[in-house]
């Protein structure tokens, strides 16, 4: 159908607009009347029909249903991350059980790097240079590599939240440095007192705890301290593997930040307070510290 032009189409009266001067005020706009064939756009749902998606039973809706990321957690299950290291709790808990680790640890680890630095100064074995370079070398594996498996481990043996498993793990990861240290302690043993020991009738572990244990009583203080020392401050394990039950003084430290801000008076106070133990030690072996650390330094 051809257009007419502009100039042939017929004047269209002007519509009034509300608030124009050629309407007389508080008069309303009349309204266009709808042609008698229009068609509305959305067609009218019968009064019998039922949607599909309602058909569906209520448990299989939910079932499929996607989880949501902000739905409500469990209370029972955040009541141990509430406990731990809040502001208001007690730093004794941690402190007791950061001294039982470091203490025991140390322990097992001067009753097994003995004997081995006693064979690998004293009687050497057999590529005694190679047994040194792997005790080494063990050193040189990142801790956050290994602490998956040691995770998947403690989890499936039930070993989380146990003050069991950071002792053997501390035990392990300061015997290196142990070995290493008192290998040169027991080097300058004279062998002389070892072999009239032996003349005597001594064993070995008679000649270990009454002869090489007294000479090389210095240098088993420094390593014991520096063990001590490694065992008190190390946090990841112990944040990782340990909840309320063998939570240590590093890791209630952490919990003094929080989403509300960080309590700078508590966290200064309970650091002072984490902190006095190891200064203890080290200002009661002092003397034998030093003596240690140089035990092995002039040949």
């Amino acid at each position: 159908m051809r257009r007419r032009p502009a100039h042939d189409l017929p004047d269209r009266p002007h519509r009034h607009h509300r608030g124009s001067p050629d309407r007389p005020p508080g008069q309303a706009p009349r309204r266009r009347a709808r042609p008698a064939g229009l068609v509305h756009r959305h067609p009218v749902r019968p009064a019998g029909a039922v949607d599909a998606a309602h058909l569906v039973p209520l448990r299989e809706r939910r079932r499929h249903q996607p989880a949501l990321p902000g739905r409500p957690v469990d209370p029972r299950r955040l009541q141990g991350v509430l406990r731990r290291g809040r502001p208001g709790a007690s730093p004794w808990p941690a402190l007791l059980n950061s001294m039982g680790t470091s203490l025991f640890s140390t322990l097992f680890v001067l009753v097994l790097a003995l004997p081995a630095a006693y064979a690998l100064s004293i009687r050497r074995v057999r590529k005694w240079t190679d047994v040194m370079f792997f005790f080494l070398s063990t050193k040189m594996l990142p801790v956050v590599a290994g602490l998956l498996p040691v995770y998947l481990f403690a989890k499936d043996t039930g070993f989380l939240d146990n003050v069991w498993l950071l002792v053997i793990l501390y035990t392990s990861m300061n015997l290196p440095i142990a070995v290493w240290m008192m290998q040169s302690f027991l080097a300058d043993i004279p062998v002389s007192i070892i072999e009239a020991a032996q003349m005597d009738g001594a064993r070995l572990t008679t000649i270990l705890w009454r002869v090489v244990a007294p000479i090389a009583g210095p240098g088993i203080a420094a390593t014991s301290l520096i063990c001590f020392i490694f065992s008190w401050n190390e946090m990841l394990f112990a944040q990782v593997l340990t909840g309320v039950v063998a939570q240590t003084a590093p890791a209630f430290l952490t919990g003094f930040v929080t989403s509300q801000g960080l309590f700078l008076a508590q966290v200064c106070a309970a650091s002072i307070v984490i902190s006095l133990p190891v200064l203890a030690a080290g200002f009661a072996a002092q003397d034998k510290l030093v003596q240690g650390l140089s035990l092995g330094a002039v040949k």
